[in-house]
């Protein structure tokens, strides 16, 4: 009797719910997959043949479940994934029958109840007794043989007709006729088997140049992408810091102009600052903008410039009596920072 834990395995397989079904046969790896459900007889690895779940089918094998275990047809796992494989292709031929092929490769003689073997459902050989047909392609080739048969039968008795009269009857006329036909028919079928394999691997082949190109374009795709958004995110930034570097210039003119000129209650706003509320690195950014530091007698010249603008002492000579009492000290505190970062970039050009 089926435990409500084998239950829950075979719900998990039959709702695909790989993560669940592998974290809860982890939980219990005690728990036997090897259990029969319904009148089918199904077992968990014959569902997952027939819903063409390579992923549950895999953990299965791992959990030691039989390969050769016959349900209600006498049919093994490997008869259902070679049905699955002859249907959908070669997909499900690398996915379903050959892992189970690799894993038991003897299950590849075993009969079912119509004395049908995997490799004669997967080749298309033959149909069980119980669909009582044949495919077409199968049926078209039966009959040409039977017409060839008859053919050679026939012209075989008009060319020995009378010939071995007096003869002793237990010698065989037709028996090197029989071998011949035999072996043609061997290597018939042996050239059929051939010529599909290499389809099989043809096909293989070329999906997996399809993929490998489809693959390389999408990655110069996105490469191109990222390059397209680089440089547009420099052209931001160079607009950006050219209009600060702007603003900053005209703010500085107007404030700057004359000592008579700045008004009164000034707060920490309305000092033009190189980037207002930001970090002293970010206001060198914009004061350096557009500075070409190789021309070390113009860089020099444009640092004298801003060392003079922002000197703790000048600064306070020309604009403390203006400052707003509730920021003054903050803006103190941060034209003597950036002096600093001035002075030590001046510093560094005499070294």
């Amino acid at each position: 009797m089926v435990s409500s834990r084998q239950k829950r395995v075979w719900r998990f397989v039959a709702e695909r719910r790989f993560r669940r079904l592998k974290r809860y046969l982890r939980k219990h790896p005690e728990l036997d997959v090897n259990f029969c459900r319904k009148r089918r007889r199904w077992s968990p690895l014959h569902l997952a043949c027939s819903l063409g779940d390579s992923e549950a089918l895999l953990l299965l094998l791992r959990r030691g479940a039989n390969l050769l275990q016959e349900d209600a047809s006498g049919d093994t796992p490997l008869h259902i994934a070679a049905r699955k494989a002859r249907k959908l292709g070669p997909t499900a031929y690398e996915d379903l029958f050959v892992p189970l092929q690799r894993s038991h490769p003897e299950a590849m003689s075993a009969l079912n109840q119509d004395g049908v073997t995997p490799e004669e459902l997967l080749y298309g050989r033959t149909c069980t007794r119980a669909e009582g047909c044949r495919t077409p392609l199968a049926a078209r080739c039966d009959r040409e043989w039977t017409a060839k048969l008859l053919n050679e039968g026939a012209d075989e008795f008009c060319e020995a007709f009378g010939a071995y009269d007096g003869v002793d009857e237990e010698i065989n006329p037709f028996g090197d006729w029989a071998d011949r036909v035999r072996e043609e028919y061997l290597h018939k079928k042996h050239t059929e088997a051939q010529r599909h394999a290499a389809s099989f691997t043809e096909q293989r082949k070329r999906e997996r140049e399809e993929a490998e190109r489809s693959r390389k374009e999408l990655h110069v795709r996105l490469q191109k992408e990222h390059e397209e958004y680089l440089k547009r995110a420099a052209r931001k930034q160079e607009e950006t810091l050219r209009s600060k570097k702007r603003s900053y210039s005209e703010r500085c003119a107007a404030t700057f102009s004359g000592s008579s000129s700045v008004r009164a209650n000034l707060t920490y706003d309305d000092i033009p600052w190189p980037a207002p509320h930001g970090s002293i690195q970010k206001m060198m950014a914009v004061i350096l903008h557009g500075v070409d530091q190789n021309d070390v007698p113009s860089f020099r010249k444009m640092l004298r410039k801003q060392q003079a603008l922002w000197h703790p002492d000048k600064f306070s000579q020309r604009c403390e009596a203006q400052l707003e009492e509730k920021d003054k000290q903050l803006i103190l505190d941060t034209v003597k920072a950036l002096s600093q970062e001035l002075n030590s970039l001046a510093q560094s050009l005499k070294t």
